[in-house]
């Protein structure tokens, strides 16, 4: 069993930057892509990152791209999402997911097998 905590959330200035952390606990070795997810209130949760292992292949959502950075800490356990130009677009609740098997669909949520609890960002 895997356990995914997201931290990092807050509200923050328009234009502001922010850097969220997921800390995966348990059988976490196998972890081929991990990814972050978002869904703003009465919207359809949406794609914003995802990185592979042992590749570092990234892929971002068009949205994000350019001011998003996602980065893996293996040795830790940790994946980050560093958040810059922030906007009030990007104010929701932010997850973190992980995948065991390859799968290059990285934008599909339904490919994850584990989910956090999410963090909020919101901008204003």
């Amino acid at each position: 069993h895997v356990q995914l905590v997201e931290s990092g959330g807050t509200s923050v200035q328009i234009g502001g930057s922010l850097r969220l952390s997921c800390v995966a606990s348990g059988d976490t070795g196998s972890s081929v892509c991990m990814g972050w997810f978002r869904q703003a209130p009465g919207k359809e949760r949406e794609p914003v990152a995802a990185i592979y292992r042992p590749s570092g292949v990234t892929n971002y959502a068009d949205t994000v791209q350019g001011r998003f950075t996602i980065t893996r800490e293996s040795a830790a356990n940790t994946l980050y999402l560093q958040m810059d130009s922030l906007t009030p677009d990007d104010t929701a609740m932010y997850y973190c997911a992980a995948r065991w098997a390859y799968e290059d669909r990285w934008n599909f949520a339904g490919i994850y097998d584990f989910w956090g609890q999410g963090t909020q960002v919101t901008v204003s």
